[in-house]
């Protein structure tokens, strides 16, 4: 059901960096996009895949993770993601597909094991040098993607208290609104 593929969907920093995702299984996930919604039925994303170990450590370079923790590294040394999928778009009328399509992706990876992170904080002109983009299209979301070894746990927001925090045992935990809160 897609609320247990959503309960186990969460932002995840450390991976297995032994378990390699295959560019068929990229493809795949990006093969799942073609049966989303998109703006005008435009389809304007482009998406560029990144699943060699060299590669992705050039990626890994050019982002920064968890701003909200700024005593910690993202990831650690050692749990690195095994894949990278950056989303691409010419115009800023697609932001929206944007979404769509990372949630997509998300969601594919968590139905097969897998997890990742939503990465928007990166050096732009860095990354779309590095992996040949386009001059016509702009990166506008990393995901990155690999096999989780991290326990991230959801609990009930407390007086808005929203922000997310790492507990003495290094477990993540994500506080959430309730719903009665969030419907007006």
């Amino acid at each position: 059901m897609i609320r247990d593929l959503l309960l186990k969907n969460r932002s995840y920093r450390s991976f297995d960096a032994s378990v390699a995702i295959p560019k068929e299984t990229l493809v795949a996930f990006v093969d799942n996009i073609r049966y989303t919604p998109s703006t005008r039925n435009a389809q304007g994303l482009r998406f560029r895949l990144c699943y060699e170990k060299e590669e992705c450590a050039k990626v890994l370079a050019l982002t920064k993770w968890a701003g909200a923790l700024k005593d910690r590294h993202f990831p650690p040394e050692g749990h690195e993601p095994s894949a990278y999928i950056v989303i691409c778009a010419e115009q800023d009328i697609f932001t929206r597909d944007v979404g769509i399509a990372a949630q997509t992706i998300m969601l594919s990876a968590t139905e097969m094991g897998l997890g990742g992170c939503m990465i928007g904080s990166f050096d732009e002109g860095k990354l779309t040098e590095l992996l040949a983009i386009p001059s016509n299209l702009r990166p506008r979301l990393i995901l990155a993607l690999g096999k989780p070894d991290e326990t991230v746990v959801i609990e009930e927001a407390e007086e808005n208290g929203l922000a997310y925090y790492r507990d003495e045992n290094d477990v993540h935990h994500v506080p959430k609104l309730k719903t009665e809160d969030m419907i007006l």
